[in-house]
């Protein structure tokens, strides 16, 4: 194939890097198929007619506009290798010309369900604060150090939202024997039961759950809605674990739930990234910290670009992508997620 005769992919992964997400193989692939043009997210619409014009698809979800779409005439995907969907561009026309908006976020459920795992189990067992204790020869022997212990097996677990990362964390579960309650209000009752988790309202995987993991994406219906009512519900000494976006919940209100002794918390996510040096969650107890790395494994960042190889492959065969997942037009304006700002 002449180099004229490849096809173009204007490539716009910022704050991602064509390095971060692909293998040297399969950087060398993708180079070797397409004629890749790199630009930065903002200057799209300047890269000139006959480019854009040309595009094929576009790797990564800079900003368009209608007058920038409508000079991408050739379009047919846009592979975003976040795990965002933001406002930016006009889905509607995008959905109305038939071009994909693919997304490669479900990279990143299984490594955050594992840490998420680690998390719960910590709160449970009081690892991480027994280890320090340790350290500084203060440390609790036998029985004296598990005055608060408990198990996570046979337990009473709440998910709140089932999509790929609820799913993941389901099947990290299941072999400790707990009882799985889920709430998502995106899912009909019956693929939940096929999960074998039980259909529950808010208020159940709230009140009657020993673990809640927090899994949701944060949308127009459910930005801040776990509050100060919310963390009230639940059980004494229960533990919550967010993973997902810190915009789902009143930070302030699970910060004072945990601070009165109420629940026990851990977190990849916060509402400020980093966060402040002396916001009061750095130093307080009962309160696991992660600096949003559950997701950021190099093998998770690497299988985007498998992805995105192998559904550009797909479709220029004229067949649908069947990797990455794609864009619904009934929910993709409800998303309200932030931009990825650090890796």
């Amino acid at each position: 194939m002449t180099e004229m005769n490849r096809p173009l992919v204007i490539s716009a992964p910022a704050p991602r890097t064509l390095d971060l997400i692909f293998t040297a193989e399969a950087l060398a692939l993708l180079h070797g198929r397409y004629r890749v043009i790199e630009a930065d997210p903002a200057d799209i619409a300047g890269l000139g007619d006959e480019t854009l014009g040309e595009a094929r698809y576009i790797i990564g979800q800079p900003p368009l506009d209608e007058d920038t779409l409508e000079r991408l005439a050739r379009l047919r995907a846009i592979l975003n290798v976040e795990s965002n969907l933001l406002d930016n561009m006009p889905y509607a026309v995008l959905f109305r010309r038939g071009i994909h908006v693919l997304t490669t976020g479900q990279v990143f459920a299984e490594p955050v369900a594992e840490l998420g795992l680690a998390m719960a189990l910590n709160l449970a067992r009081g690892i991480v604060d027994a280890d320090l204790a340790f350290r500084e020869g203060r440390e609790l022997w036998g029985g004296a150090g598990n005055r608060s212990a408990r198990l996570l097996s046979g337990s009473e677990i709440g998910i709140i939202g089932f999509g790929d990362l609820g799913r993941a964390l389901n099947r990290v579960l299941s072999g400790f024997r707990a009882r799985i309650r889920v709430h998502d209000p995106w899912l009909p009752t019956s693929l939940l039961e096929d999960s074998g988790v039980e259909p529950a309202s808010l208020e159940t995987v709230l009140a009657e759950s020993d673990f809640v993991f927090v899994v949701a994406a944060v949308t127009s219906e459910n930005e801040g809605l776990l509050g100060v009512e919310a963390f009230a519900r639940m059980r004494r000494g229960a533990a919550f674990i967010l993973l997902s976006r810190a915009g789902v919940v009143d930070f302030d209100a699970l910060v004072a739930a945990v601070e009165r002794g109420h629940i026990l918390a851990a977190s990849d996510v916060f509402p400020e990234e980093p966060l402040p040096l002396d916001h009061k969650v750095r130093r307080l107890p009962g309160f696991l910290r992660s600096a949003h790395r559950a997701g950021a494994l190099d093998v998770a960042f690497k299988k985007m670009g498998d992805m995105v190889l192998e559904d550009m492959e797909l479709m220029d065969r004229d067949l649908p992508p069947m990797r990455c997942k794609r864009a619904e037009r009934e929910t993709v304006r409800r998303m309200r997620s932030r931009p990825v700002t650090v890796n």
